[in-house]
């Protein structure tokens, strides 16, 4: 906050005293100008949230003499300008360095591509570029935003890749939400790209959109709000189920929410050797015959639930092993988790707000874990999709397959080791290099 006071210094503590007394922590003071009848104190100072932050400007604001002039919030400044950049990998010193760089040279190598189209691999960044396709319709859990307010999680999405792969990623936002403008518009960008990460889409848009690219080009496509959380998840399942002694082909799992992320973790739990698996939605607990249901739901409903548990979201989870939610805040009330099988697993993974609150749910479950960086277990799909993508990009591959898809979900797991594993770290660090490395390894089928 930048303030401007009365040019009395006793009002430094003032200030101080009012931000503690709401609850901030003061990290810094300092007097940015001083005149015989002003001071200007810039000062800096924790808050809980944006909430708790408006309040601890209330408090300052109370303070005789003191007026609250300007306030910035350290997550904005940081997107000041946005938050990637385009480098030159090459030195520009020179006309001739320009001369190779640019015209004419690089003529040379466009006749050289034209020739031998696979040269653009080895001649271009193509083989190490992605880029990140929103069309802005479920941004986050905020909902359709649109494609200017998906831009800064795209961005992110971009750093991230850089970061943690060392891959350079793009923002594509499309005014469109339109699926045949979205697929023809990924098709023509798709020749400077070594592969698609399809974000933030909603369902069952992001279904079709994902299976006619697929379909249609050369370069893997990969939509990370489905199968980056489903690696995870399988993951950290993995781990889990290891800490109370408990096996996966047997586990009873119940997943709440049947969009683009539920679709993907049930395909990957069934595939992993999960037998048991019962699917709740707005309808219900899912059987083939409920009323109502999309063609997608139906698919889900045909494909689980092989006891037929119908009703609602309890029912489902009486005797279950595993509650997996990827939906909506609050739907699930902690003293269910007692209807649930001794030594319960709970993810609940809605953000920013989970289906039950990992500390109320930790009363009655062994392993808890959520989406949210201040419980621990923390499902983040920046353990999957950077090393995803590096193993996609190394092996050039045209496609990712569910056997890519299990493999690094092992991987994953296997990089939490025994002495380290235990309820409240059932999943490695995002800042673990080795991640993203064992990752892109068991993506390229590296043999270990």
């Amino acid at each position: 906050m930048r303030l401007h006071t009365a040019p009395d210094h006793g009002v430094v503590g003032q200030v101080a005293t009012a931000i503690a007394a709401a609850g901030g922590i003061v990290t810094a003071i300092d007097v940015a100008e001083s005149t015989g009848t002003r001071l200007v104190l810039d000062v800096t100072c924790s808050a809980g949230d944006a909430d708790h932050a408006q309040e601890l400007e209330a408090a300052v604001d109370e303070v005789p003499g003191v007026e609250v002039y300007k306030v910035s919030d350290r997550t904005f400044l940081l997107h000041l300008g946005g938050k990637i950049s385009v480098n030159s990998k090459v030195p520009l010193r020179n006309r001739d360095d320009l001369s190779m760089a640019y015209t004419p040279g690089v003529g040379r190598v466009s006749m050289a591509i034209a020739e031998h189209p696979e040269d653009v691999w080895r001649l271009t960044s193509k083989g190490n570029t992605v880029a990140v396709v929103t069309d802005g319709s479920a941004v986050l859990g905020l909902g359709n935003l649109g494609p200017g307010a998906a831009l800064p999680v795209m961005e992110g999405k971009a750093a991230l890749f850089k970061r943690f792969a060392d891959i350079d990623a793009w923002p594509i936002c499309l005014d469109t939400q339109d699926t045949d403008e979205i697929v023809r518009a990924v098709e023509l960008i798709a020749p400077g790209f070594g592969g698609i990460n399809l974000e933030d889409i909603a369902a069952p848009r992001c279904f079709e959109i994902e299976r006619r690219l697929r379909a249609s080009l050369d370069i893997p496509v990969f939509h990370d709000d489905q199968h980056g959380t489903a690696i995870v998840v399988l993951a950290a399942l993995t781990n889990a189920l290891r800490v109370v002694k408990k096996d996966l082909a047997a586990a009873r799992v119940v997943v709440s929410g049947a969009g683009a992320a539920g679709s993907a973790i049930v395909t990957l739990l069934l595939a992993a050797g999960v037998t048991d698996v019962v699917v709740f939605d707005r309808e219900g607990c899912l059987v083939p015959d409920l009323p109502g249901l999309s063609p997608a739901k139906k698919q889900l409903a045909e494909a689980t639930n092989p006891r037929l548990v119908s009703g609602d979201l309890r029912a489902g989870l009486a005797g279950a092993d595993v509650f997996i939610g990827v939906s909506a805040p609050k739907v699930l009330r902690a003293e269910w988790i007692k209807d649930m099988a001794a030594d319960a697993v709970v993810f609940a993974l809605a953000n920013p707000d989970p289906e039950v609150d990992p500390a109320a749910a930790g009363k009655y479950a062994a392993v808890v874990a959520s989406g949210r960086s201040d419980y621990p277990n923390q499902i983040n799909n920046v353990l999957a999709f950077p090393g995803v993508f590096r193993g996609l990009l190394d092996a050039r591959a045209s496609e990712i397959t569910l056997e890519m898809l299990l493999r690094a979900a092992e991987a994953i797991a296997l990089s939490v080791k025994d002495e380290e594993l235990n309820s409240s770290f059932i999943i490695p660090s995002v800042f673990n290099p080795d991640v993203p490395k064992a990752v892109a390894a068991a993506i390229r089928g590296d043999q270990r």
